[in-house]
Order: C-alpha cells, then sequence, then structure tokens
C-alpha cells in the first residue's frame, strides 16, 4: 500500500477559540468548521443547524423554463424529458416525471443507449421526438454543449429547455431555456447542484408560480440525493439538507422501486451515503452501462411492487455482469499500464473494451497509480470513446482543452470527463495529455495526500464529539469524514480479522482503551511496523454496534510509526 503524506491543515487558534466558546462545541469540531471554509458564528450556525434552500428563480433561465412548461401544461402538449444514461440523469428524469404526472401534464421520458446513441442530445433522437409530437424537450445532465442538435430541434418545431450542471463554454446553446449554475451571468449562490438538483429547483420554482399537484415537493428528495451522492457533487450548502432529507426517506422505503433496489442488495439499516455510493448507485448505474438506462427511469417512477421487483432483479443481475467484465478489462489495462514507463497522464486503449466500464477501470488505474488517467475503448470503425478521472488539484477538463485539436468532442468536470477521438489520433493524444499531466506534477507533489483535521487526543475522543460531529452530516465530496491524528499510541493487541482487516486495541499514556480497525489494512507486519513500538494514526471516530452496545471506535485511515513525520 502506498504511504501517503499527512497534511494537517491549519487553522487560526483565535477563530477555532472563538467559534469554540460562542458555539459550546469541542475545539476539534470549531476546528473541522474552519476546515470547511466556515470562518464565523452565523456560518458555524447555519452548518450546525437546518439548512434553508435559496431562490430558484436566481437560477438563469428559471422563470422562462416554468413559463413555458405551465404553457405546455395548459395546451396538453407532450413533453419529453430527455436524461443522461446515469444515476444523475435518470434521477432527474424521474423526478420530473414524478412531479410534472401529478399535475396531469402530457409527460413521457426518453434517455439515450451508451453504445448505440453515446452522451448527451443526439441527431436521431431529436428527429424522432418531433415525428412522434414532442413539442417540448427537457433535458436532464446533458444539452449544455448541444449546439447542433438544439438548432436541430428549433427548426423541426420543438423548443428546448436545458438542466445541466457540465462546465459551459462562453456561448450557450440556441435552447429556450439554458438553466446551468456555471454560466458566467448566474446569480444563483450556490454552484454545486448535479441535475437532480436543478429538476428539484424546477418543481420548487413551478409549485411557487402555479401551485402543486399531488406530489409533496419533499418527497422528491429520495430523488435529489441518488443523484447527488451518485454524482459526487459537494455536499455542501443546501446539497447537505437535500441528501440528509432524502436518505431518511430512502431508509423509510417510501419509493417502491427504491425498496425493491434495496432488497437485492441486502440493506435493511439505515441507508447513508456509502449505501447509495457503493449499493444502490452501482446497480442503477449497471443499466445504462450494458443495456437500456431507461429501466433505471421504470424503477424510480413505478407504482406497482411486481414490475418494481422484477426491474430491481434485472438490475442486480446486470450490475454482477458489469463487475464480471470490469475485472477483465481493468486486469488488462494494468497489464497495459505496467509496460509503460509513466511519466506524466495514464492512457490507455484497446479494441474490444466495454464502454459501458472505462469510466470504472480510469478509476481504478487512478487510484493504483496515482495519475491522471484516460482509459478509451475503441470502436470496429475506428472511433474512440472513453472516461477520464484525476487526482486532486489535477483539472481534467481544462487538461483535455488542451488537447482539443485531436479530439472529436470532449466534456464533462474537472474531476471527470468523457472523450472521443479518431484512432489514429490516439498516440499524439497520449504524448500530448502526459507532457500536460507530467508538468502539473513536476509542479506538484505527486505523493498521495491524506488530510488530516487536526491531531486530538484519546481522551478527546468522547461521545459529545461524536455528537457534534454528527450535526456536520451528511459527508461527502466536499465534506469529507472528519480525519484526526493521534500520535504516539501503544498497541495493546493487533489481530488481522477476515484475511485482510486489522483490528487493535490502543492505548494513549493512561488513557482508557480504544478498539481500532483498519479495512484492508492487513498486519502491521505487512505495514513494516511492530507491535511493540509506539504509532501515529490518522482515523475517524465512530460508534461501532455490537452485541447490544455502543462503544466509540477509530476507524484507521492510515498508519505509521510514532515520531515519521
Amino acid at each position: 500500500m502506498q504511504s501517503k503524506l499527512w497534511v494537517i491543515r491549519q487553522v487560526d487558534p483565535i477563530q477555532r477559540g472563538r467559534l469554540s466558546r460562542a458555539l459550546s462545541i469541542s475545539s476539534a469540531t470549531a476546528s473541522l468548521l474552519l476546515n470547511r471554509g466556515v470562518t464565523n458564528l452565523d456560518q458555524a450556525t447555519a452548518w450546525m443547524s437546518p439548512i434553508h434552500t435559496h431562490d430558484p428563480f436566481l437560477i438563469p433561465d428559471m422563470e422562462r423554463a416554468v413559463d413555458r412548461l405551465h404553457h405546455a401544461m395548459q395546451r396538453r402538449e407532450q413533453v419529453c424529458f430527455y436524461g443522461d444514461y446515469d444515476v444523475d440523469g435518470m434521477s432527474a428524469t424521474s423526478l420530473y416525471l414524478s412531479f410534472f404526472r401529478t399535475l396531469g401534464a402530457n409527460v413521457r421520458a426518453y434517455v439515450p443507449h451508451r453504445l448505440r446513441e453515446g452522451y448527451g442530445l443526439n441527431e436521431s433522437a431529436v428527429r424522432t421526438l418531433a415525428r412522434e409530437g414532442v413539442s417540448l424537450l427537457v433535458t436532464s445532465d446533458c444539452g449544455t454543449t448541444s449546439h447542433h442538435e438544439i438548432n436541430l430541434a428549433n427548426q423541426l418545431g420543438l423548443d428546448v429547455i436545458v438542466t445541466d450542471h457540465h462546465q459551459t463554454d462562453t456561448d450557450m446553446p440556441p435552447a429556450l431555456a439554458v438553466m446551468n449554475p456555471h454560466r458566467q451571468e448566474a446569480r444563483y449562490p450556490f454552484h454545486g447542484l448535479c441535475s437532480g438538483g436543478l429538476a428539484y429547483k424546477v418543481a420548487q420554482a413551478y409549485e411557487a408560480k402555479y401551485g402543486s399537484g399531488s406530489v409533496p415537493l419533499e418527497s422528491l428528495l429520495d430523488l435529489v440525493a441518488l443523484a447527488t451522492i451518485a454524482d459526487v457533487v459537494p455536499l455542501q450548502d443546501e446539497n447537505r439538507l437535500f441528501v440528509r432529507e432524502g436518505l431518511a426517506h430512502i431508509t423509510k422505503g417510501a419509493r417502491c422501486g427504491l425498496r425493491a433496489l434495496k432488497h437485492v442488495s441486502g440493506i435493511s439499516r439505515e441507508c447513508t451515503a456509502e449505501t447509495i455510493a457503493f449499493k444502490l448507485g452501482p446497480r442503477l448505474n449497471a443499466a445504462g452501462r450494458l443495456d437500456e438506462a431507461i429501466k433505471g427511469v421504470k424503477l424510480l417512477t413505478t407504482e406497482s411492487e411486481r414490475e418494481a421487483n422484477a426491474l430491481a432483479e434485472e438490475l442486480d443481475r446486470l450490475n454482477q455482469v458489469r463487475r464480471e467484465l470490469e475485472g477483465t478489462i481493468l486486469e488488462e489495462a494494468l497489464d497495459q499500464a505496467k509496460s509503460r514507463a509513466l511519466s506524466g497522464g495514464i492512457v490507455l486503449y484497446a479494441r474490444g473494451w466495454h464502454l459501458g466500464v472505462v469510466g470504472i477501470v480510469a478509476a481504478r488505474i487512478m487510484e493504483r497509480f496515482h495519475r491522471p488517467t484516460v482509459v478509451i475503448a475503441v470502436n470496429e470503425n475506428g472511433i474512440g470513446k472513453g472516461s477520464a478521472r484525476t487526482v486532486p488539484g489535477f483539472d481534467l477538463y481544462q487538461a483535455l482543452a488542451g488537447c482539443r485539436d485531436l479530439l472529436v468532442a470532449f466534456g464533462g468536470h474537472p474531476s471527470a470527463a468523457g472523450v472521443t477521438i479518431q484512432e489514429s489520433q490516439l498516440p499524439a493524444f497520449c504524448e500530448r495529455f502526459n507532457t500536460i499531466a507530467e508538468k502539473w506534477i513536476q509542479n506538484t507533489q505527486s505523493t498521495p495526500i491524506l488530510h488530516v483535521d487536526s491531531e486530538v487526543r484519546l481522551n478527546e475522543i468522547t461521545l459529545t464529539l461524536l455528537r457534534e460531529i454528527g450535526t456536520l452530516h451528511p459527508f461527502g465530496a466536499g465534506n469529507p469524514e472528519p480525519t484526526f491524528v493521534v500520535k504516539d499510541l501503544n498497541v495493546l493487541n493487533a489481530r488481522v480479522v477476515g484475511d485482510k482487516h486489522l483490528k487493535m486495541t490502543v492505548r494513549q499514556d493512561g488513557s482508557l482503551p480504544f478498539d481500532s480497525i483498519g479495512f484492508g489494512m492487513k498486519s502491521l507486519d505487512d505495514r513494516g511496523l511492530s507491535p511493540n513500538t509506539p504509532i501515529d494514526v490518522a482515523c475517524t471516530p465512530e460508534l461501532n454496534h455490537w452485541n447490544g452496545y455502543d462503544r466509540i471506535q477509530l476507524r484507521i485511515r492510515d498508519i505509521r510509526a510514532a515520531g515519521c513525520e
């Protein structure tokens, strides 16, 4: 396991003391707040209290969008909600359907096939929808860069409303409305909404201006939570509220499709962000990776228990196939990566790889080598399509923009993106991307970094601290789980459980003993450490429920010999 550089975030001790005294919280919790950009009492109170949502009409073109939707409702026009084939796109499309169906709208959904049609709006689909009588097209998680397709839609008599959160160019497409928080002129105070969150804001705005249907807005937050967590947008500002409330709805099982998906996933306890990230999200994504993503939309919108169970079982089967396929391609990609002298970025490609899993493989390769990675599947026509993933600090979107002349198309975010390229251009792209990444690596720290919130002593890790940390939930991108360093621990006992998990009991000076668990860390010997010498641990404290008792446990993030700064 590659060693990490521990970087303890530095905070102003005067600010920390003020927050601690004003809110009657521990210094450790005050450090957590400061590390998340909270610098004054008002901000701190907002973080630790119920969150209010922002005015949806501050989003560009929002009023124009809801007015057009209302006009379509009154005239019984056929409206098509056109979503991307990932969880964000499926969830946003499902939210639109759930909300506007209860208002009596004439609505339908369309999700393109990943292999046959590719990402975003495509000309064939636009022509088909126009021919079938659609007069208003509303996108989810796509459309910002679809200038040609939206222009075609306009020529065919379709109005287009874009809801998307991908990076934008200066020129907007010729749509009736483009609701994207990244637009330069956007006045919305929070730019971190995913497309599921944007769809919710549309429903919120519509209800504020024209009234509601039979679906309470808060009942749609389970879909927003799915989208927000699966799309790895920052869990800050109102996203925290959306996810917190949405997870509660998913735990209760109010939506029959999610009840069925939880059942096949073996979930019976409280649903957390990890539940979505590692259980529900991959099963929904499997539909878009290997089959028809519309099955995910059907699962999330059906009111039939029988249909929900059948769809959930089908998605579970697809996810198993996805895992097997991913394993095969990952092995081939690793062999390809190991055969190269890695100096900057990594670009891997081959014919025969399945486009549906290259994004996951790119993430695995990036984690393994800690380098920006692009994995591309080349089809029989010599067209390569792939996904890119990156290490913290390296902006993929800007890097790909530097290769624009070599690419057919690209798009995405600073941390994840997609590319289309001619096979003949792949060698030049490899060289260019590698050069850009190498230059960045030379100017930055290439060792994996573990950011630590503060150093604490074991006797500071109490139930009170855990309750304070609980007010900062949910954790995820932009609001990471708290990580503390505890130094000079004595190991009372250590063993490996379940073949690869390190289980220890530790003590600091004369403190009470604490249980700790390091998942996947194996033994101390495997990490070059001795149980007879003091250690430092970077850890997240949590409650461990076992045999009817709650005990504080340290979940170890990393471990080193004491004094090895």
